[in-house]
């Protein structure tokens, strides 16, 4: 499955953060923004364990499914 994630530099960290917009709390860091690709990868597959382990005990629970981004013109 594919993820949207927002990429920012944080100059107060002097660093990257990475949020997974789909996965509320799944956020992540790094030096570079190479790193911070890497552990937001690594957050993703951690909540969604997570998240599958959950499911298994509440079948009504049920991960995001995959979204995007879309343009509207307004006016």
């Amino acid at each position: 499955m594919k993820y949207r994630v927002y990429f920012y530099y944080d100059p107060v960290y002097q660093g990257y953060v990475a949020d997974a917009l789909d996965l509320p709390g799944c956020v992540s860091q790094g030096k570079t923004l190479e790193e911070a690709k890497q552990n937001i990868k690594d957050a993703i597959n951690a909540y969604i364990e997570v998240e599958y382990e959950k499911s298994a005990e509440d079948r009504s629970y049920h991960l995001p499914e995959e979204s995007f981004i879309g343009e509207i013109a307004v006016g």
